[in-house]
C-alpha cells in the first residue's frame, strides 16, 4: 500500500519530477517529461507497478528528513540499532539525459542496507528486458531505456534488481539511474558527487533572486522552490501538479490528471513570481501563455500541455487499482474541451499584469488580446462550465462573468494607460453592462451574498475573488456579506470548500476535501475586510498542513486529517506565497481596484 500523500517528498530537474516516500522508495517518476508515462507507478497501484527503494535492511519509515538548504536535494535519515545512515537524493539539471542520483552515507556505526529496483515502463504495464554487465544494469523496452550504475554488486531475481551491502561512518555509496530514449546511444555516466554539488549550486544561485521581507520567509521560499520544480524549463510552462489521479476523496472517483498547465493559474502565478523577485520565470510563463493561446480565440482552452499541446484526450488505466483503491486512474483530461468563460478574462488579466510590471511585450501580444476581447464581446453572456470544471449542465456562473468583466476592464486600461489601439468607449459600455448583469442576477439581496450561478441558492468560494480582480472594493457591503456567507456555509472544520458538492452542480458522485487555494483566498478576504487577526490565524493553520518538507497537495480531508488530491499542487503553493505577501503588507501585485 502506498504511503500517505504527505509522506512523499519531491525531486525534480525542471523537466520531470519524482516522489520519494519516507520509506526511501521512489513510487512515482515519469520520464522523460512530467506528462510522460511513469516508470515507477507504485503510488497508483502496488509495487508491481514499479518502484526504487533504498533503506536499512530492516526497513521502516525514516527517523527524519529535510531538504538541504534552499534546494531540492532531499536528505533522509534512519537511526537503527546498528547505527545511522543518510540517503541523499537529487535530480541534477538535464545534460545528455535524465538522471536520478542517490547516495547512501554512513553517519554512525555500520548499517546493513537493502536496495530494490523494479522498472516498469508505461505506468507499470511493461516489464523491460534487463541485462547485467560488469555489475551494471541496462533495461530496455520499446522507446525507453535506462541504466543503473553503482559500485555495489547487483543481483536480478523475480524481475527485480537487488543489492545488499553495509555502510560505515564516513562511507558513501552512490547509485545513478539514467534514462534516455532507446534509439539514442548510451549517455556518458555522470559523476554522482559532482552532480550533487552542481545541483546544490544551481538552487543556491536561483534562490538568490528571492525578494520578500515579510513574516514567513522560510515557507515562502520553499513554496517558490516547489513552483520552480513544477516548471518545464524548455517552454516555461508550469504544471498544476506532478501527479495524476491522487483522489480528492479517499476511495472515491474524483481522480484527475494534473500534469498540464491551466490558464486559470496565470495571474496568480505571475503575482507570486513578480512579487518575490523572479522576473525571469514570470517572463517565461508569460511567453508560454502567449504561444499556447495563439490562434482562433474561440478555440481557447482551459488547459494545455507543457509545450502548448491542445489535444489531451482522457482515458483510464484499468491495470492500476488507484491510490488506496481510488479508481479509475485517468491519463489526460477531458475538461480540456470544456467552455470556461473565465479563462478569457484570466489571460487578459495576466497579460495586463505583465504589462504593468514592465515585462517587455511581444509585438503580437496586443493583437492576441484584441482577438480575445472581440470573443468576449460576443460570448460573455453564454453559460459555461466554471473554473471548477463541473461535469454537469452549463450555467451562468458568477465568477465566470466577473472574470469576463475583468478582461474587458483590462482592455480599457490598456488603451487609457498605455496608449494601445482599441475602442475604449465601446469596451467601457460593455464593462458596465456586464457589471450590472452580475449585480442584478448573481447577487442574493435576501442573504446579502453573491451566489455560485444565476438563480442559485449555493455559494462558491471563487466569489471571494470579486474584490481581488477589482469588480467591487473590499468595503462594499456585498463583498463583506459574501465573505460572511462563505464563512457560514462553506467553512468546514477550519478550512474552506470550493462549493457544496451535495447540490449536484458538478454532476459527479461523492464529495471532496477542503480546497487549500480557496482557504488561502479566504484568509486574503478576512484581511481585506479588516479581520487581520483572523486572517493570520487561518494562514498559520494552513502552514501547519504542510508536510515535514513543506509540501501541500490540492486539498485536505478534515475528517481523516490527511492531505488529498494531486501533489505537490502549484495552486496551493501560489496561494501560500500571495497570502503571505498580502498579510505582510505587500500590495496585491498591481491588481487594479475600482472606486
Amino acid at each position: 500500500m502506498a504511503l500517505r500523500i504527505e509522506d512523499y517528498g519531491l525531486l525534480g530537474d525542471l523537466e520531470t519530477a519524482a516522489l520519494v516516500g519516507r520509506d526511501g522508495s521512489i513510487d512515482w517518476l515519469c520520464l522523460p517529461r512530467f506528462d510522460s508515462p511513469a516508470c515507477f507507478a507504485a503510488l497508483l497501484g502496488d509495487e508491481h507497478a514499479g518502484f526504487w527503494r533504498i533503506a536499512p535492511a530492516a526497513g521502516g519509515l525514516c527517523t527524519r528528513r529535510r531538504y538541504r538548504g534552499d534546494s531540492l536535494i532531499l536528505e533522509t535519515e534512519w537511526e537503527t540499532p546498528e547505527g545511522t545512515i543518510r540517503l541523499i537524493d537529487a535530480m541534477p539539471r538535464r545534460g545528455e539525459a535524465a538522471d536520478v542520483v542517490r547516495i547512501v552515507e554512513g553517519v554512525s556505526g555500520r548499517v546493513p542496507v537493502h536496495m530494490a529496483l523494479r522498472l516498469r515502463f508505461d505506468y507499470g504495464r511493461i516489464v523491460p528486458w534487463v541485462r547485467h554487465r560488469d555489475g551494471q544494469l541496462n533495461a530496455i523496452a520499446g522507446p525507453d531505456a535506462a541504466w543503473l550504475e553503482t559500485p555495489v554488486e547487483l543481483v536480478g531475481r523475480d524481475e527485480t534488481t537487488y543489492a545488499d551491502f553495509a555502510v560505515s561512518a564516513g562511507e558513501r555509496v552512490p547509485f545513478v539511474l539514467t534514462y534516455r530514449p532507446s534509439h539514442e546511444p548510451r549517455p556518458h555516466a555522470v559523476d554522482p558527487e559532482r552532480a550533487l554539488a552542481d545541483t546544490e549550486a544551481f538552487w543556491a544561485d536561483w534562490i538568490g533572486d528571492f525578494d520578500y521581507a515579510g513574516r514567513w520567509p522560510d515557507a515562502v521560499r520553499r513554496s517558490l522552490i516547489t513552483l520552480k520544480a513544477l516548471t518545464y524549463h524548455p517552454t516555461g510552462g508550469i504544471v498544476a501538479a506532478a501527479t495524476t489521479s491522487l483522489p480528492e476523496q479517499l476511495g472515491g472517483s474524483r481522480n484527475w490528471d494534473y500534469r498540464f498547465c491551466w490558464l486559470r493559474d496565470a495571474t496568480f502565478t505571475l503575482q507570486a513570481l513578480l512579487g518575490t523577485g523572479f522576473v525571469t520565470e514570470a517572463k517565461a510563463w508569460r511567453e508560454w501563455l502567449l504561444r499556447a493561446v495563439a490562434g482562433e480565440p474561440a478555440d481557447l482552452q482551459i488547459m494545455y500541455g507543457i509545450d502548448g499541446t491542445r489535444r489531451l484526450p482522457e482515458y483510464e488505466l484499468d491495470w492500476l487499482g488507484g491510490y488506496e483503491g481510488a479508481a479509475p486512474v485517468r491519463i489526460g483530461n477531458a475538461a480540456s474541451g470544456q467552455f470556461q468563460l473565465d479563462v478569457w478574462g484570466e489571460v487578459l488579466d495576466g497579460l495586463h499584469l505583465a504589462r504593468e510590471a514592465r515585462i517587455e511585450a511581444e509585438e503580437t501580444a496586443w493583437d492576441v488580446q484584441r482577438a480575445l476581447l472581440d470573443f468576449l464581446e460576443g460570448h460573455w453572456d453564454d453559460p459555461d462550465d466554471s473554473l471548477w470544471e463541473v461535469r454537469g449542465d452549463p450555467r451562468h456562473f458568477v465568477h465566470s462573468k466577473v472574470l469576463a468583466w475583468a478582461g474587458v476592464d483590462r482592455g480599457v486600461r490598456a488603451v487609457e494607460r498605455y496608449g494601445m489601439d482599441g475602442p475604449a468607449d465601446r469596451w467601457k459600455a460593455l464593462r458596465d453592462r456586464i457589471h450590472r448583469d452580475v449585480c442584478e442576477n448573481g447577487y442574493d439581496s435576501r442573504r446579502n451574498t453573491f451566489t455560485q450561478f444565476y438563480g442559485s441558492d449555493g455559494l462558491d468560494a471563487a466569489t471571494l475573488l470579486i474584490p481581488q480582480v477589482g469588480f467591487l472594493p473590499w468595503g462594499d457591503p456585498r463583498v463583506v456579506g459574501t465573505v460572511e456567507a462563505v464563512e457560514r456555509d462553506l467553512y468546514r472544520d477550519g478550512f474552506v470548500l470550493r462549493y457544496d458538492t451535495s447540490g449536484g452542480v458538478d454532476g459527479l458522485p461523492g464529495h471532496e476535501g477542503a480546497f487549500l487555494a480557496c482557504t488561502f483566498w479566504f484568509a486574503d478576504a478576512l484581511h481585506g475586510i479588516g479581520r487581520r487577526d483572523d486572517a493570520v490565524e487561518l494562514f498559520e493553520r494552513l502552514l501547519d498542513l504542510r508536510n515535514d518538507v513543506g509540501l501541500l497537495s490540492e486539498e485536505y480531508d478534515t475528517v481523516a486529517g490527511r492531505q488529498v488530491g494531486n501533489t505537490p499542487q502549484a495552486y496551493s503553493h501560489v496561494g501560500l506565497v500571495n497570502t503571505a505577501r498580502h498579510l505582510s503588507g505587500t500590495p496585491a501585485a498591481a491588481r487594479p481596484r475600482t472606486s
